[in-house]
């Protein structure tokens, strides 16, 4: 059983120095943005992640038309 935890921590340990690598040899290493709003390909044909387009959905339209039950007084 210890045996087990023991090789698990040792290949969790190799994984995370073979991911960071790069990271750390780098002048500037920084981790990659994966993010949709952090490809061109994507904001170039105007595709927004679901975060993004739920807030501007939601947000008031300032050429939205009042359409109260309201009669207008002529």
């Amino acid at each position: 059983m210890l045996n087990t935890i023991i090789l698990a921590i040792i290949i969790i340990a190799i994984s995370v120095v073979l991911l960071s690598i790069t990271i750390i040899i780098k002048k500037n290493g920084r981790f990659p943005n994966i993010h949709v709003s952090g490809n061109k390909g994507l904001r170039k044909r105007g595709i927004k992640c679901a975060q993004s387009q739920d807030r501007d959905a939601r947000r008031p339209n300032p050429m939205a038309v009042n359409e109260s039950n309201k009669q207008a007084k002529h």
